[in-house]
């Protein structure tokens, strides 16, 4: 029966996700932007650079640190499908794919270790079928959150699976789909977490090794943030360098939810404000009963989970309301998920979570006709939401060239420079003052060559943005770079003495960057010696 089920959700996850074998790329938001990013992306890998920061063809051929701060993993999987031979649009579109039928899967076996079969499939179809899925699939286009829903119950599946017996390999395998999270979608990841941190003590409770558990489930935490650190600390801390909180200052204003739109909405392909909210029927069904079920329930941990998980929903219904208002005004870091409604996330995962707790207690004569009953519904109730409005064709040359847009709304943008660039600039270098001749010798996504003959000394515009870690070296030797001149705003601009020069102008990490990349290097190497180690270090020490 668990193989029958198993098997069963990754069919009923692609009926979801038909539409993305049509020719094209589905018409959404920011689908086409994501394929563009992955392209530089890509370029980034095939260059040698194992951890892509700089995106060099987007911004109209001036560059752009949108990779700094965008969620990789997606584009490290997209870019594995590009190299086994799928194009941009093929390995975009799979990536999507595996994002809704991956969370079914994931889904099902964190709930098949508590509760019965039946439940755990209740749960994972749900998981999948939430309306909001399908606003991430088909109307924003949105890659990373869509992926990010695979990793919230695996990592909750290794964390529970670690709380029965204290195994290296569910420290290891909890830690790295902690870090898959993260590396998904960081907004994602950080509305997730309170109740990973929460359902991981919370577990510790009912054991009897409560210290050696605890100390294993939080070194399983540290060393998932830690892994994952080479991504979210710069993204966190080289945020100051970009227009990020004078963008999205006051965005979520306008964004907010009202409660009727949770219940229904018309479906829409517009953008906020126009597609649907909903939680989805059958969601708010489990959601509302659910307070019964704690009653009902005689099993203390279950009814523990069922409270949290309603705690959990309507906190997340709450700060999606302009009520909630007070609380965003005061907390500008909230401000940067921009979208109240995106804690719809929340409610995605513990709906799902209730439906499943409260189908475990239908009575075994009843299951196979409740099972039958909740497919037909399911389908039925989201039949509308499957497709995509139309498709875009665009041949690959269009997502590896230069592309017309920054592929963002300005919040990466560096501080200093313009929120968007307008059009191509005439060449990758000018000269705009003295007399040289220029010879390109070499341009990748994070190193450009010249060959400089100055007639005289002359000052030189390269047209890349300038953010922290790049360098211009003339004959080897780094010199100062101007990139706040008012007629030259946020682009790099330097100067050459008479003569003939090599001029190297290079992206390198800077030392926060190299910092947080060792962090995940010696995670990684803990990691792979923590089955030699860990347990005994850990039990020892306590």
């Amino acid at each position: 029966m668990k193989r029958i089920f198993f098997f069963l959700i990754p069919i009923v996850g692609v009926i979801a996700v038909l539409d993305l074998f049509n020719a094209g790329f589905p018409l959404t938001h920011d689908g086409q932007d994501h394929i563009a990013r992955i392209a530089n992306f890509y370029q980034n890998l095939a260059e040698g650079n194992i951890i892509p920061r700089w995106a060099p063809n987007l911004n109209w051929g001036y560059g752009h640190p949108i990779l700094m701060f965008l969620y990789p993993l997606p584009s490290y999987l997209a870019s594995l499908f590009h190299f086994l031979g799928s194009s941009f649009v093929d390995s975009t579109k799979i990536v999507f794919g595996l994002g809704i039928v991956l969370s079914g899967i994931f889904m099902y076996l964190w709930l098949a270790e508590f509760l019965t079969l039946g439940a755990a499939f209740v749960g994972a179809v749900l998981y999948m079928y939430a309306p909001y899925r399908f606003i991430d699939l088909y109307v924003r286009g949105d890659i990373g959150e869509n992926l990010a829903f695979a990793f919230m119950p695996l990592s909750l599946y290794f964390i529970l699976k670690l709380s029965k017996r204290i195994k290296p390999k569910y420290v290891v395998l909890g830690s790295i789909s902690i870090a898959l999270l993260v590396l998904s979608h960081n907004a994602i990841s950080l509305i997730y977490m309170p109740f990973i941190l929460f359902y991981g003590i919370s577990l510790g409770f009912y054991k009897r090794e409560k210290n050696e558990y605890c100390a294993h489930f939080l070194t399983t935490l540290i060393l998932g943030l830690s892994l994952s650190a080479f991504f979210w600390i710069p993204g966190l801390l080289e945020a100051k360098y970009t227009l990020r909180n004078i963008v999205t200052k006051g965005e979520y204003l306008v964004r907010f939810a009202e409660l009727e739109s949770l219940f229904f909405g018309p479906w829409s392909y517009g953008g906020s404000g126009q597609f649907t909210l909903q939680l989805g029927i059958l969601h708010w069904v489990f959601l509302i009963f659910s307070p019964v079920f704690i009653f009902w329930n005689k099993k203390k941990k279950e009814g523990v989970l069922v409270l949290s998980l309603v705690v959990y929903s309507v906190l997340a219904i709450f700060i999606m309301l302009p009520a909630s208002d007070f609380i965003w005004s005061r907390f500008i870091i909230l401000q940067n998920f921009q979208f109240p409604w995106r804690f719809l996330a929340i409610t995605v995962f513990s709906t799902s979570t209730l439906a499943a707790l409260a189908f475990s207690k239908i009575p075994e004569k009843l299951e196979k006709i409740s099972l039958v009953t909740f497919i037909v519904l399911i389908l039925f109730l989201s039949k509308d939401y499957w497709h995509a409005q139309a498709y875009i064709q665009k041949p690959e040359h269009f997502f590896t060239g230069i592309y017309n847009s920054t592929t963002d709304t300005g919040e990466s943008a560096p501080i200093w420079s313009v929120r968007f660039m307008e059009k191509r600039a005439e060449k990758p270098i000018e000269v705009i003052s003295g007399e040289a001749s220029v010879v390109v010798n070499e341009r990748k996504a994070t190193k450009h060559s010249y060959e400089i003959i100055a007639v005289s000394d002359v000052r030189l515009r390269e047209n890349t943005l300038y953010f922290p870690g790049w360098k211009v070296l003339v004959d080897g030797k780094p010199v100062y770079i101007e990139f706040q001149d008012e007629n030259n705003r946020g682009v790099m601009t330097f100067g050459v003495p008479a003569g003939g020069h090599r001029v190297d102008i290079v992206f390198e990490e800077t030392k926060l960057r190299m910092l947080s990349n060792l962090i995940s290097l010696a995670s990684l190497l803990v990691l792979l010696g923590y089955n030699l180690w860990g347990i005994k270090l850990w039990r020892k020490f306590l």
